[in-house]
């Protein structure tokens, strides 16, 4: 699944290109997980004046509104020439006077929902219990130690829910818990101020690590120009069960936290 850095790195690759475009159609496929919300028709005419992230949300810009974009399990959008006719999963072409954005989602759990603006209930409802962002300035450290003092879950999942910082998905979440040395079925609320603070800066520098690195391609993910990502292949421990810990030696060990992996080394990691 499409995690922030992947979010982060699909925006980076045709946020510039498309700003100032001007709409010239809209072509729907198969029903994606949620409604549009306005007819194709309206969305044209109007100017792509930017392209925004919030969590795992692309948010575009337009004159009057703005889309509201997420790729679900197993999307991924590109942006270019006119690629030709939609395929099979293509389920939405945004053909504007500088390029096609086409949104592919075998799985059509992804979406794209038109919102009046990011005040408004349609907008509201996907972005309004977002936490903060972690790569922004208003990740601040004492906000996230009092956040986490008062959720008694398991760190991993305090983390995953989105609702004290956003964005950290499952393998950023494994990575970030290594890099601070934090057990991941450790709770949050046990977790001492210099811990947080240790998980704080390596949220940080995970994620934008993974940012550098184009993200990470697990299956088929690439971003806007078609390009993978290769921070899985420094990855200290997702995916890495049963290997030597890239640190200390030690086995990597998965365990299975709200349905999710979650890998993590014994020795290095303290609960």
């Amino acid at each position: 699944m499409p995690e922030l850095p992947e979010v982060e790195v699909t925006r980076l690759s045709f946020a510039q290109r498309i700003a100032g475009a001007r709409i010239e159609g809209v072509e729907m496929g198969k029903p994606l997980r949620w409604p549009l919300g306005c007819d194709p028709q309206d969305l044209r005419g109007q100017r792509v004046l930017g392209v925004r992230r919030r969590g795992k949300y692309l948010l575009l810009d337009l004159e009057r509104g703005l889309l509201l974009l997420h790729l679900g399990m197993s999307g991924s959008v590109t942006f270019g020439a006119d690629p030709g006719p939609a395929g099979k999963h293509d389920h939405f072409s945004l053909r504007t006077s500088l390029g096609v954005l086409r949104l592919n989602d075998p799985r059509r759990f992804g979406a794209v929902v038109f919102a009046a603006d990011e005040h408004s209930p349609e907008a509201q409802k996907l972005l309004g219990k977002l936490g903060v962002e972690p790569l922004g300035d208003d990740f601040v450290l004492e906000d996230f130690c009092k956040a986490l003092k008062k959720r008694n879950a398991p760190i991993k999942q305090v983390l995953l829910a989105g609702e004290t910082v956003v964005g950290v998905g499952n393998i950023y979440a494994s990575e970030a818990l290594f890099l601070a040395g934090i057990r991941p079925t450790t709770r949050a609320s046990r977790l001492s101020r210099p811990r947080a603070a240790r998980l704080h800066t390596a949220v940080r520098q995970v994620l934008a690590r993974a940012v550098e690195k184009g993200g990470s391609t697990l299956r088929d993910f690439s971003n806007a120009q078609g390009e993978s990502g290769h921070f899985q292949l420094e990855a200290a421990v997702y995916g890495r069960a049963g290997l030597p810990c890239r640190v200390c030696g030690s086995v990597v060990r998965t365990i299975r936290q709200g349905q999710r992996s979650t890998f993590f080394c014994p020795v290095c990691q303290k609960p």
